[in-house]
């Protein structure tokens, strides 16, 4: 499956636009995490922890937008695109949505 964010693929023609696909996926922070990126804020740096947690609701999102796509038959995703939003009390949750078109080529 090829997944872009292009609209087109070079040296490749869409033959069938099969639809909207998407992935979701809500990801809570833990307290730990907050406390040790707070720290981690105050002295400057990166905070690791963080960025562990939305590459992990990333992978997921475009993982079940795929296998939706697989489902429909489809040969690739083009035009994706990656929304991230904090959800819950206080933003306490990560939300990741991927969407795309899928295609067979």
């Amino acid at each position: 499956m090829i997944l872009s964010t292009t609209s087109s693929l070079d040296n490749r023609k869409v033959s069938v636009y099969m639809g909207i696909v998407t992935g979701e996926t809500i990801i809570g922070a833990n307290f730990i995490k907050d406390f040790f990126a707070g720290i981690r804020d105050i002295v400057g740096g990166r905070s690791g922890s963080y960025e562990k947690v939305l590459r992990e609701a990333k992978d997921i999102a475009l993982k079940e937008m795929e296998e939706q796509a697989q489902r429909m038959g489809a040969d690739a995703i083009i035009g994706i695109d990656l929304d991230y939003e904090t959800v819950g009390q206080g933003g306490s949750m990560l939300m990741v949505t991927a969407t795309g078109t899928a295609v067979k080529l």
